[in-house]
């Protein structure tokens, strides 16, 4: 039987963006292996939703900040980002 980890509400706010998208991407994995019983199955897709709500979050923080940095003349303009 694979185990997955539950993580308590406080530990998923504090668990970085990388980790979170890293965690998210081992539960998608194992879901299209097909290889997951249903109770499995079931328990990887609720701690994949919970990861994916928390991952959001973090985008939209960092999005915030930098809408924040981008600040001119007292007006938000946004500017795309261009690696």
């Amino acid at each position: 039987m694979i185990r997955f980890m539950k993580t308590p509400k406080d530990a998923e706010e504090t668990l970085p963006f990388e980790k979170s998208l890293e965690k998210l991407e081992g539960l998608v994995k194992k879901l299209e292996s097909g290889e997951l019983s249903l109770e499995d199955s079931v328990k990887a897709f609720e701690e994949g939703v919970q990861l994916a709500s928390h991952c959001g979050k973090k985008l939209d923080e960092a999005e915030k900040k930098v809408e924040i940095l981008l600040q001119k003349d007292g007006s938000l303009t946004k500017e795309p980002f261009n690696a």
